[in-house]
């Protein structure tokens, strides 16, 4: 049992929130932990550990709440806005590919691991392709995922931190009705099943907020989720991402460190600049538009946006279309490369062995 390490955990987790919290830095309750628990791996040498669950409770809890906000009239011209998103995510591909030709001849890895690296894709879903295809570096892979990922979730608040909708005053805990509230999270919970019998994509995050969108549409009223309830959320997935960063991953050499965390402030250099034209063009705020085209994971994104006060409902459709782009297009491409590149490799040594 990891009871001990999941306390321990616990313990540097509300720490972590704590001080950010007192510090006035933004999204305190997930950032903190986040910070927290990540740093302390490499002082602690006792080794921490945070079940996978944890984490998927914060997601029914973040999607309810999302659920809960989100507007439907998101989808008024939605051609255009299909448009948009389709550029975007293909003006990406494009410069990953960039991307991958360069850390394949910096880094001196293969073409495969290169380009497996820095594709804009979900961590989940790129390392389980990693791990189906033959000679892909599944350690760099895995490493230059893990810090895209923190590195937008950790980076984007700080830069919109000048744009951040303060909340409200503190609930009242007596006051809350909570029985409502626990009904709610545990029939979301358990519309997870379908979600994931379905192969619906964050199927914890997504099919709750599906759910909650049902109801809305037949008018049923849903208790209101308490503030406290998604402080917890954000620091169950605080404390989750915080430990996705092993310190063992600092052993694959300075030039794969290097261009990993490269990589990822260049996506996130381009990414805003995106955002920045969707300023423009759908006269969003930058906060939503720049969490719009990040690249940071749909479950991530939209928590920030909750937490900041952007417009939900047009991050949560933009990274939606972003994960379905993924699916549909980015991943199949992917194998094709992958198949030319394995022909290629066998052609050229069947033509090694040929010559004397």
């Amino acid at each position: 049992m990891h009871i001990k390490s999941i306390i321990l955990v616990l313990i540097i987790s509300v720490i972590g929130a704590g001080l950010f919290d007192v510090l006035g830095l933004p999204v305190p309750w997930m950032l903190g932990p986040l910070f927290a628990v990540l740093l302390s791996q490499f002082f602690i040498k006792y080794e921490l550990f945070w079940p996978v669950h944890f984490r998927n409770i914060g997601l029914v809890v973040i999607g309810v709440s999302i659920g809960q906000t989100f507007q439907l009239n998101v989808f008024s011209g939605m051609g255009w806005l299909i448009f948009l998103m389709f550029l975007i995510n293909i003006v990406l591909v494009i410069i990953s590919i960039g991307m991958a030709l360069g850390v394949q001849k910096f880094g001196k890895v293969s073409l495969k691991t290169a380009l497996t690296a820095t594709v804009p894709g979900g961590l989940g879903q790129i390392v389980v392709f990693a791990e189906e295809e033959k000679d892909i570096n599944l350690a760099v892979v895995t490493y230059f995922h893990v810090v895209r990922v923190i590195s937008i979730v950790m980076v984007i608040p700080f830069i919109l931190s000048g744009h951040v909708v303060q909340s409200g005053s503190g609930e009242n805990l007596l006051e809350i009705q909570w029985l409502p509230v626990v009904i709610l999270l545990l029939a979301s919970w358990a519309t997870v099943w379908i979600g994931r019998r379905i192969k619906l994509p964050v199927p914890y995050f997504l099919t709750p907020i599906l759910f909650i969108i049902i109801l809305t549409l037949f008018s049923v009223e849903t208790p209101h989720v308490p503030e406290i309830l998604l402080h917890i959320a954000q620091l169950f997935m605080g404390a989750y991402i915080g430990l996705l960063l092993k310190p063992k991953m600092l052993r694959l050499g300075n030039r794969v460190i290097l261009l990993g965390i490269g990589s990822a402030l260049l996506l996130i250099g381009i990414t805003f600049l995106q955002g920045i034209l969707l300023v423009h063009f759908l006269g969003y705020s930058l906060s939503t538009s720049f969490l719009s085209t990040a690249a940071g994971g749909l479950d991530q994104m939209s928590l920030i946006a909750t937490a900041i006060g952007a417009d939900v409902s047009a991050v949560t459709v933009f990274q939606i279309f972003r994960l379905l782009f993924v699916f549909l297009f980015v991943l199949p491409l992917l194998k094709i490369a992958c198949s030319y590149i394995d022909q290629r490799q066998a052609k050229e040594n069947q033509e090694e062995k040929v010559l004397p």
